[in-house]
């Protein structure tokens, strides 16, 4: 085949593979792209608001429980009464306190009276004098002084060596609204924690508390997004720079940012009023993804894999076409031997290798007497049998090794490989003997048939052309001597 022919079909298939490709790589990547968009809006506008909600339905729950208990107590008449009254058992409000911690599953529960300074806690009694040179009695002074009916403040328990509690201080009035002292309960930051971590492995997504200044409050036992700890400014950390650009203090709702690590990430914000915290949602886009990703992947593959089996297919085709394009163009239809063309390419190559080696080869060129005659008196239908019943007769007669060609119409050529003069004039009177014993046979006709043959041998300084030049002298000679025989070439200055 041509090779612009070949380079014609290659650039097809791959032009069709190349189509094939884009196509289904275009349907994945809308498909994806589609779905990412589905997947955002939905976390944004659904799944993270929802999250929010459902944690904060939790903490109104778990965390703003401590809140209406401490509530409860700074309302409660034994209390009031009890230190309105001068305060005279210390061992009454201590069952008092000690009942609020056994009934609610406080942690530590406490009152302090603006008349005594006295601190009384559940277990303990009186554990101290309030101070105002103490620093760690500035909590209560700064109560003191507060507009709202109470704070929550994350401070040491002195009853608990001194674990980390959150404690809600509730302002006590008396019936005239007279301030009397602070009362609450406290839990433990430890017990706030596993709350957060327990909502954090329940809903996959990043929670924490950050109050109105943007300081981290609560977070996590392993930190917040982007490693946020207790006690840390929003600003202090590095992956929220673009979101602080678009939020520089906690604003409620939805927002998107990129870390500075190149991830996206979805967040919800909400105050909890009853805490006055912001509660922090962040979930990161990739997590989200990874189904639709792993889709996309599998997707990828499965194309290359379709891909791959189809250029596979094609190039099978391709090639069977070009095999059976090379097979036309180098066959004789008729016959199923070798044209003159796919005589050429055989020729030579045994050309090159008797010259190599060196090693004798004989040409024979025949042809069938009185073809025209035959075609003439039982038809070209006789004909064309008669041609297909010769080509079994030669390769019946010759070696495999032998190249045997329809050289055109009636004449055919043999090319005998390591064969001297002598031995191929055998072959050819063989062949001659063989035509002319054999019964033709067509349409239950009986058909007789004889051959002209011409010899000649290949000589150091041939060519394909003069080896076969001589040959067809030789027939020539064969036909003018009457047929049916087999001549061989003559010396060169005789024909020349």
């Amino acid at each position: 085949m041509p090779r612009s022919a070949l380079f014609s079909q290659r650039s097809l298939i791959l032009t069709l593979l190349l189509l094939l490709g884009c196509g289904f790589l275009a349907t994945s990547l809308l498909s994806y792209y589609a779905s990412r968009s589905s997947i955002r809006e939905s976390i944004v506008n659904t799944e993270l608001p929802l999250t929010s909600d459902t944690v904060y339905s939790e903490i109104q729950k778990d965390l703003v429980r401590p809140i209406l208990i401490s509530s409860m107590m700074a309302h409660d008449t034994f209390l009031r009464d009890w230190a309105l009254d001068g305060e005279r058992d210390p061992a009454q409000i201590s069952r008092y306190l000690n009942e609020v911690m056994g009934q609610y599953r406080a942690y530590t529960a406490f009152f302090v009276s603006s008349a005594t300074g006295n601190y009384y806690q559940a277990q303990k009694g009186v554990m101290k004098k309030i101070d105002p040179q103490e620093p760690r009695d500035a909590w209560y002074y700064r109560v003191l002084k507060l507009d709202a009916p109470y704070e929550i403040n994350v401070d040491l328990d002195m009853a608990n060596q001194d674990k980390l509690t959150v404690f809600i201080n509730y302002r006590v009035f008396d019936y005239s609204g007279n301030f009397i002292g602070v009362a609450g309960i406290g839990l433990t930051v430890e017990a706030v924690v596993r709350l957060i971590d327990d909502y954090q492995q329940r809903y996959q997504r990043q929670v924490y508390f950050v109050d109105p200044q943007g300081n981290v409050v609560l977070t996590g036992s392993k930190g917040g997004a982007h490693g946020a700890r207790t006690g840390q400014s929003l600003r202090e950390l590095d992956g929220l720079r673009e979101l602080l650009r678009q939020m520089p203090q906690p604003v409620s709702g939805s927002h998107e940012y990129l870390s500075s690590d190149g991830h996206s990430h979805f967040l919800n914000v909400r105050l909890v009023p009853e805490l006055n915290w912001y509660l922090f949602v962040d979930k990161r886009e990739d997590g989200a993804l990874d189904n639709i990703r792993q889709s996309l992947y599998l997707n990828l593959v499965i194309c290359t894999i379709i891909g791959l089996v189809v250029l596979s297919l094609l190039n099978a085709m391709v090639k069977r076409h070009q095999d059976n394009i090379e097979t036309l163009a180098t066959r004789d239809s008729l016959t199923g031997l070798p044209n003159r063309r796919g005589f050429d390419l055989l020729a030579a190559q045994a050309l090159q290798e008797s010259q190599r080696e060196p090693k004798p080869l004989v040409a024979l060129l025949i042809d069938l007497d009185h073809f025209k005659q035959l075609n003439d008196t039982h038809g070209h239908l006789a004909g064309d049998e008669v041609l297909r019943q010769f080509a079994d007769v030669l390769e019946n007669c010759l070696r495999q090794a032998d190249i045997i060609c329809r050289w055109g119409g009636e004449e055919f050529i043999v090319l005998l490989k390591d064969t001297d003069g002598a031995h191929a004039q055998e072959v050819a009177e063989k062949l001659r003997l063989h035509t002319e014993q054999r019964d033709f046979s067509f349409a239950d006709k009986v058909i007789r048939l004889t051959t002209s043959i011409g010899l000649s041998s290949l000589q150091p300084e041939d060519t394909l052309h003069s080896l076969i030049a001589r040959a067809d002298h030789a027939l020539y000679r064969a036909k003018q001597s009457g047929r049916n025989r087999v001549c061989v070439e003559m010396p060169r200055s005789d024909y020349e």
